[in-house]
This record gives structure tokens, sequence and C-alpha cells, in this order.
């Protein structure tokens, strides 16, 4: 039986999307033991999820101590795995693999990545087939191209009874009527280069509720982040502050999440919030920042629930502009008023 490692660092995007490669692995070696190795901070979104059988955390203290990371990998390299697929790429996970002792190690090409890996693949950079590139890169790192064809996978969040009897419990105690639209607000990106003008969301928030005069609203924010939040709901119109249970919040990741799966919607800024409501199977509609590059992270597919939106399609950009609008982020950002989004808005709510 192959004992097989897969490993995907970094944010909660990247981590949710990665477990595509443990269902792929999982349908093409159904024998096989997968397990999958993530930052500690993000575990709580794969949890309960039947493509692998066993979570490797790596925690904060691993991380940041060369001791704690050297017997972290002295862990590994027990575990005794045949195959390693690395869709990290980074120091750690190139240091990672080679410890784990597998005689089969795939990554992403980079000028180094002979030392570390038996076997290396080229990103693309346009998408081939009808997924986001980054969904079709990783899932090159364990398929076959004539398989990877005909392949639609996507990630998927997984809940307990429990815990969808739990965030309803929650829901109805705080005033929420499932019975009416709810629709959870992704109000700010991780970082000011991620979120959409304070001004610009609330004027989105005032033509939500015009279309949907029964709507119920919930916030989506990090805690850190509740000024700002809190100053994008004082700039909404009277009549919308009716409609927002501003403090309707879970207390865990787990609690957000199962608070999520009770919504109609998700709208707003492009993040791990918008990456764990597709996996839920709740429709989208997100901004992406003016730098980031839509393709990487969603599918162009017609008959898709998700509606995304960025400012190339409003204002064409040039060939590599996207690092000029890194750099003058908010001067791109303002050019991307409410007006040009609210007909893609107003249509996205109209089938929810």
């Amino acid at each position: 039986m192959k004992k097989i490692l897969v490993i995907q660092q970094k944010m909660i995007g990247d981590v949710l999307i990665s477990t595509i490669l443990c269902e792929a692995l999982k349908k093409m070696h159904p024998e096989a033991d997968i397990h999958y190795l993530a930052n500690s901070n993000t575990t709580p979104v794969i949890l309960h999820n039947p493509f692998f059988d066993k979570v490797i955390e790596l925690t904060k203290e691993e991380q940041t101590s060369k001791l704690a990371f050297y017997h972290f990998l002295k862990k590994i390299k027990q575990e005794h795995y045949d195959v390693v697929i690395d869709a990290y790429g980074k120091l750690e996970s190139n240091l990672i693999t080679l410890f784990s002792g597998a005689s089969e190690r795939t990554s992403f090409h980079k000028w180094y990545s002979s030392f570390f890996y038996t076997k290396t693949i080229k990103k693309r950079t346009k998408p081939k087939y009808n997924n986001s590139l980054a969904t079709e890169n990783r899932l090159r790192l364990v398929m076959p191209e004539e398989l990877l064809k005909n392949t639609q996978l996507t990630p998927k969040i997984f809940l307990t009874d429990t815990e969808k009897a739990q965030a309803k419990t929650f829901l109805t105690e705080n005033g929420i009527v499932l019975s009416k639209t709810l629709i959870m607000i992704s109000v700010l990106g991780s970082d000011e280069k991620k979120s959409y003008p304070s001004s610009y969301m609330a004027a989105l928030l005032d033509f939500i509720t015009l279309q949907k005069p029964e709507v119920q609203i919930l916030f989506n924010h990090m805690p850190n982040q509740k000024a700002e939040a809190k100053n994008i709901y004082d700039l909404t119109a009277p009549k919308t502050k009716q409609h927002i249970f501003f403090d309707v919040l879970g207390n865990s990741l787990r609690a957000f999440i199962g608070i999520t799966s009770y919504c109609n919607a998700l709208i707003g800024n492009e993040g791990g919030a918008t990456n764990m409501a597709k996996a839920l199977n709740v429709p989208t509609f997100i901004i992406f920042s003016p730098y980031i590059d839509i393709s990487n992270w969603h599918s162009s597919s017609e008959d898709s629930q998700d509606k995304a939106v960025h400012l190339s399609e409003y204002i064409p950009y040039q060939k590599n502009e996207n690092a000029k609008a890194k750099k003058f982020y908010q001067e791109y950002y303002l050019k991307f008023k409410p007006k040009f989004l609210q007909p893609a808005l107003e249509k996205f709510l109209n089938k929810i």
C-alpha cells in the first residue's frame, strides 16, 4: 500500500484548493494512505475531509524555531512515505520533502528543484481546460494530460451534523429568519491592497438592500478589522443598517463555516472567506484586487454559479500592468467605481 504525503502550506485558499490533489489521488489509488500537511492555523477548513487519512500540522513554533523544525523533520522521516507531492515549493517544504526519504518526489519546476525532487512540472501561465489556473497546475502534479482534460474537481468543506445544528441555533437565536435571503459580506480583504474602498463597499451594500428588500446581511472580517468594518457600516444608508446584523459572528473558523453554509450567497473581497463559501457550494460574487490575475483563482465557465469582477473588465489593462496596479493599488481601486459592478451584481442577486 502506497503512503503519500501532500504538502500545501500558506493561506486558507491555497490549502483548500490543494485538497483536490488528495481527492484525485484517492480516486486513482483508493488503497493509498494519504496524509495532508498544512500550517496549523489553516487546518480547521480541512477537518472531516474523506479524501485523506491523516492531517499533519506544522505549528507556528515549528516554523519559527530551528530546533522544533528539526524535530518535525525527524517525525516526517519516521512516517516512511513512498510519494511526496509538494504543491508549495518553498524552503520549508523543500526540506520536508528531502527529509521524507520518499522515492518519488514531485513539485513545480525551479532552477534548483532537481536537488529536492525526482519530477517537476513547469507551471502554465494560462489554463488549457475549463479550470482556474491554480486548479489546473496543481492537478498536473498528479494526473496525466489525458485524464486532466476531462477532470473537474473543486475544493469541498465538510461539516458534521452537530456543527450544522449549532450554526442553525446560533443564527435563529440572533434574530435571523432562515426562510429569508441571508447574505454574507466579505467587507474587507486580508489587507488594504485586497480591500475594495470603504465608501464603494458601503454603496454596494445600499444597492443590495434596494435589490433585495427582505435581505439579511452578515459581516465577515477578522477580529483586528472590527473598527474598519464598523466604518463601512457607518457609511451605509439608514435603511441599509436595518438589514445588517453587525455583531452576528462566529467565535471560531469552524463556526464561521457553519454560519456561511446557511447563507444564500457570499459577496465581497476575494480571500479565504470566498474560497470557503465556494467549497460549501454557496454562490459567490467576488471583487478581485486590481493587481491579482483573476485567471489564477476563478474559472470563466458561463454556467458557474460564481461571478468574479476585476477592474480590467471595465478599463482594459496594458500587458504586464498588474505590477503597476500592485504598486499604485489605491489609485486603481478608485477607478473601480460601484457603477461598474452594479449590473453584474444585480444579475447575480436575481439568481439567488
